[in-house]
Formats: structure tokens, sequence, C-alpha cells
């Protein structure tokens, strides 16, 4: 088994312990990835797209999604 999987499963353990859903450990899973590959690309949409392979449009919306639903979790925070 490599690594990378024992560490994956590691995590998968922490969070079923945390009693978190697959719905919301994929969302975050994607957030970080996306975020992390468009810090490696200088965010440049297209050439993170290309290396995600993912149309530059649909990775625009879904990074304008998540910017939504950070500004949304902010204004709920502060009431």
């Amino acid at each position: 088994m490599n690594a990378m999987r024992v560490r994956l499963e590691a995590l998968v353990e922490e969070m079923l312990d945390g009693q978190i859903l697959l719905d919301e450990a994929v969302t975050e899973f994607e957030k970080i990835y996306i975020q992390k590959a468009l810090a490696r690309n200088k965010a440049h949409i297209s050439q993170t797209a290309t290396v995600l392979g993912m149309h530059r449009n649909t990775l625009s919306k879904r990074v304008a999604d998540y910017r939504e639903q950070n500004g949304k979790k902010a204004k709920s925070a502060r009431r």
C-alpha cells in the first residue's frame, strides 16, 4: 500500500469519527484541491483548469460558488 493511500485512509477514519457527512467531505476536498492547484499555477484559471482536466468556465464557476458560500458563512457568523 502506498504512503498516500495510508494517509488518506487515516484521514477518512478521522472524518468518520467526527461524523463528517460524505457530501461535506467531498466538497471540502474539492475546494482544497482547487485552491492548491490555483496556488501552484499562480491563480491562472486556464492553466489550472487544464491541470485539473476541466473546462476553465467550470473552474471559474466553482471558484465563484466557493467564494459566495464563504461570504454567506461569514455573514451568518456575524449575526
